[in-house]
């Protein structure tokens, strides 16, 4: 029997969707040359070139083309039927991937009301980027920014991401004033990963260019958020995240002028769901109802 070769077909897709042999093989932990034996031996079986090998590149051929679409397809399929067999030898387990602001100052906090509810659900909890999709990891759910758009998953937006200007009443009691956006541009600015964030607020206050200094850039949202309520500076703050620090007057808003008003944080789980998942996404949106009425 003429069996398709497997390993050939997954060493190509990884090599098609790279446009590299060298990108291909650092995914799948193996060598360069074993990609391109592998990619050989599959063109040998079909008898015709997959890829146009240039000097410094590589580039898909009208039949690389064609297999890369029906490739890629096949490989998210058997990994979404792998990934349902999986959730339901373990039962009730799920793994939720959240990105750390949300992981830390709401899931975290929330989680022993979830597991007292449904003890009968197994939750683990890691760090996602924000940038995450379901498709490409290895989580059942995901709470990140922005909503999913493959027809495998299903996203339900959970609450804006709209951010204000915010900081410590010592940090403002020691300013005296952060009333007007030249007095915001004076401050402390704190940065969450670039400073491109300070950049659009001053654009949407009328100040485009505005100077937004060379305070520190945070990589952590924790670290960011320990450091503003700390009375380090002024930080651009999503309001629903920091909902709590608010409330209790650990921070407060110095200007009404926000920005990501369109942007959102997402819960997104598979088209088909476990009745787990189900049961976690519930749980979450009624937390965040709860938030929304008590605010």
């Amino acid at each position: 029997m003429d069996y398709l070769p497997l390993n050939a077909i997954r060493a190509f897709e990884a090599a098609a969707r790279h446009l590299s042999f060298s990108a291909a093989g650092e995914e799948l932990h193996v060598t360069h040359p074993a990609i391109s034996h592998q990619i050989r031996r599959l063109e040998e079986w079909l008898g015709v070139p997959l890829f146009h090998r240039d000097a410094r590149k590589v580039r898909l051929t009208d039949a690389g083309l064609a297999l890369q679409a029906s490739a890629n397809a096949a490989l998210s399929d058997l990994t979404a039927a792998c990934r349902r067999i999986r959730r339901n030898a373990v039962l009730a387990s799920i793994s939720v991937g959240c990105i750390p602001s949300i992981a830390s100052r709401w899931l975290v906090p929330r989680l022993p009301d979830f597991t007292a509810r449904h003890p009968e659900i197994a939750i683990r909890v890691a760090y996602a980027k924000a940038e995450d999709r379901l498709e490409d990891d290895d989580n059942d759910i995901l709470i990140t920014l922005g909503a999913d758009p493959s027809p495998r998953a299903t996203s339900l937006k959970l609450f804006s991401r709209v951010s204000q200007p915010a900081c410590s009443p010592h940090y403002l009691a020691r300013k005296g004033r952060l009333g007007t956006p030249t007095d915001i541009a004076a401050a402390d600015l704190l940065h969450d990963e670039t400073r491109q964030g300070w950049r659009e607020w001053f654009s949407q206050a009328g100040m485009a260019g505005a100077d937004v200094g060379n305070g520190p850039v945070f990589a952590d949202f924790n670290i960011l958020a320990t450091a503003v309520i700390a009375g380090h500076g002024v930080a651009l703050c999503p309001i629903e995240v920091f909902r709590e620090e608010l409330r209790r007057g650990d921070l407060v808003v110095v200007s009404d002028i926000a920005t990501d008003k369109d942007k959102g944080y997402y819960l997104t789980m598979s088209a088909q769901p476990s009745a787990a998942e189900i049961t976690f996404a519930d749980w979450f949106r009624s937390q965040v109802s709860t938030n929304d009425e008590a605010a």
